[in-house]
């Protein structure tokens, strides 16, 4: 672990684990067992990064995130607060990667909304954006971007469903069983039907 490096209150980093200088590590955090941090990295608040997870270098991870053990995250991926990686799955930032052609400059972006849940096993082909509380189920591989709410799964991933916040399946009402939100579907879309005050 680099010893230079300034952590925030309450953040924890075990001692087989490297922080590599500069990078903001958030109150709260948690990084376990064999974890490395590349310099330029972000994490926020309240994160619990598992064992032997690789972050970076200038990875964006926001408030509340969870990521399983054996994850890496590229420079180019970016995670909204509270998304959940599952174990091992994986995110790519080339779309042809050649071992003898360096294409550092060809690295695509990967944005991961607000809430999503990323399967264990699961790959997420760069230049893709995952909407807000999607649920990419194990082992799905996304080639293209997913819709907020969506339920993927699959080779290559479809949309077979839609899930609430919550992270229940809805039914055809489209009312989620568990705290009773509301959704409605618009143009292949489904939205939350947030209630006047």
């Amino acid at each position: 672990m680099t010893r230079d490096v300034s952590f925030a209150p309450d953040s924890f980093v075990h001692e087989s684990s490297y922080i590599d200088d500069p990078c903001s590590i958030g109150v709260g955090t948690r990084i376990w067992h064999f974890s490395h941090v590349l310099s330029g990295s972000k994490i926020g608040q309240g994160c619990t990064i598992g064992q032997n997870v690789v972050i970076g270098p200038d990875a964006i991870i926001g408030d509340r995130c969870k990521l399983q053990n054996n994850v890496s995250i590229y420079k180019g991926v970016q995670l909204e607060d509270g998304v959940f990686c599952g174990p091992s799955c994986v995110f790519t930032n080339v779309l042809n990667p050649r071992a003898e052609i360096e294409r550092k400059d060809e690295f695509k972006p990967t944005y991961v909304r607000r809430g999503a849940t990323i399967g264990a096993n699961a790959t997420i082909v760069c230049g893709v954006q995952i909407g807000a509380w999607s649920l990419i189920a194990a082992g799905a591989v996304v080639t293209k971007s997913v819709p907020d709410y969506a339920l993927m799964a699959g080779v290559p991933a479809k949309r077979i469903g839609w899930v609430s916040e919550a992270g229940i399946t809805l039914n055809d009402d489209l009312i989620c069983p568990v705290d009773g939100s509301r959704y409605e579907e618009v143009d292949g879309h489904l939205q939350r039907i947030r209630r006047r005050q």
